[in-house]
C-alpha cells in the first residue's frame, strides 16, 4: 500500500514541474505567517482562488489538511504546525544563502576610494588592494597616496570613503578612528657603511633625510625632540631612499618597510636603541555614515593584514 500511495502522489498535477513544490511551500509559509488566505493572496500578488487551489494540491499530496478555516481566517492544524517548523529552518538557510550572494554582488558592482599616507603604500596598501580586488571579485578601487592632513581632508570631505593615517593626524571632528597597529620606526642606512644592529639615535646627533614639516613622520621627530640635522627634504619614500643610498644621510622609516625594497637601494634597517619611536596607524571614515559593503570588506582585510609581523 505505501508504494501505491507514493505512486499516486507522484502523479498529482504539477508535482513534477521543477519549483512547484517549493512555490506551494512558500505560499503555505506566507498564509501561516499572516493567518489569512486573502491577506496572503494580496502579499503574493495572486488571486485568492488560485492560492486556495495551490494549498489544496499541497494538502492532497500530504493526505491531511494543513489549515483549519475559522471566522477570522485560518490556523495551522497539528500537521501544519509540524510542516511549518520543519520548512522554516530550511527556507531560512536558503534565504540566508541568497542574501549572502546578493551582498557579494553588491560588493562586485561597487567602487571604493581609499586615501592613505605615502609610507603605508609600501607595506600595507599594496597587499590590501590586492586582497580586496580578489575577495571583492574585481571591484573598482582607487588608491590616493597623500600627506596625513590631506588624507584626513579627503575622508572628511567625502572624496574618499576610507582613509589610513597616523593617529596623530586625526584632529578633525566628525571622523571615526579605528586602531590597526603600532608602527615602530627604524633607521635606514647604507648596508655597506653600517654594520651595527642597533644605533643610539638619542645620544648621537643624526644627519637625516626628512619629510616636509606637515608630514606625521616629521612631526614625530619634533615631538620627540631628537637632535638631528636635516641634510635633505623630500615628500616621497622613493626619493628619501635614493638620497640615503647616495650618501646624503640616513632616514627614519617604519620597520614594516619591506627588506626587498631596501635591497634595491643597497640599504638595510637598523633597530633604534633605547626609547622607541612609534606611531599608531588607524583607519578613518566619516562618523555616522554606514560603510559600503566594499569599504567594510576593505576594513576587515586591513585588520587581518595588520596582525602580520613586520619583515
Amino acid at each position: 500500500m505505501p508504494d501505491v500511495i507514493a505512486h499516486e502522489r507522484d502523479e498529482l498535477p504539477g508535482d513534477n514541474v521543477p519549483g512547484e513544490s517549493d512555490r506551494r511551500l512558500r505560499y503555505f509559509m506566507t498564509i501561516a505567517a499572516l493567518g489569512s488566505m486573502s491577506k496572503a493572496a494580496d502579499e503574493l500578488g495572486i488571486s485568492q482562488p488560485s492560492l486556495s487551489r495551490q494549498i489544496s494540491v499541497l494538502e492532497t499530496y500530504l493526505g491531511q489538511p494543513v489549515f483549519e478555516r475559522t471566522g477570522r481566517g485560518v490556523v495551522l492544524t497539528s500537521v501544519g504546525e509540524e510542516l511549518y517548523w520543519a520548512t522554516a529552518s530550511g527556507f531560512k538557510l536558503i534565504d540566508d544563502a541568497v542574501a549572502k550572494v546578493r551582498d557579494m554582488n553588491t560588493v562586485i558592482r561597487g567602487s571604493l576610494k581609499i586615501a592613505a599616507v605615502h609610507t603605508l603604500t609600501y607595506y600595507l596598501l599594496g597587499d590590501l588592494v590586492s586582497v580586496v580586488a580578489h575577495e571583492g571579485h574585481g571591484a573598482n578601487l582607487q588608491l590616493m597616496g597623500r600627506s596625513s592632513p590631506e588624507v584626513v581632508d579627503l575622508v572628511a570631505s567625502g572624496k574618499a570613503e576610507l582613509g589610513f593615517v597616523y593617529d596623530s593626524a586625526v584632529a578633525v571632528s566628525g571622523l571615526t578612528s579605528i586602531d590597526l597597529f603600532e608602527d615602530e620606526m627604524c633607521l635606514i642606512v647604507r648596508a655597506e657603511h653600517e654594520s651595527r644592529d642597533t644605533v643610539d639615535i638619542w645620544n648621537e646627533r643624526q644627519r637625516l633625510v626628512v619629510f616636509p614639516a606637515h608630514y606625521a613622520l616629521r612631526k614625530m621627530l619634533q615631538h620627540a625632540k631628537l637632535d638631528y640635522v636635516a641634510s635633505a627634504e623630500t615628500d616621497t619614500v622613493d626619493a628619501a631612499l635614493e638620497m640615503v643610498s647616495a650618501g646624503m644621510g640616513t632616514c627614519l622609516l617604519p620597520s614594516r618597510i619591506p627588506d626587498r625594497l631596501l635591497a634595491d637601494y643597497k640599504l638595510r634597517k637598523v633597530a633604534i636603541a633605547g626609547p622607541q619611536l612609534a606611531r599608531k596607524v588607524v583607519a578613518i571614515h566619516k562618523e555616522g555614515r554606514r560603510l559600503s559593503p566594499l569599504a567594510a570588506l576593505a576594513l576587515g582585510i586591513a585588520h587581518r593584514l595588520s596582525r602580520r609581523a613586520p619583515e
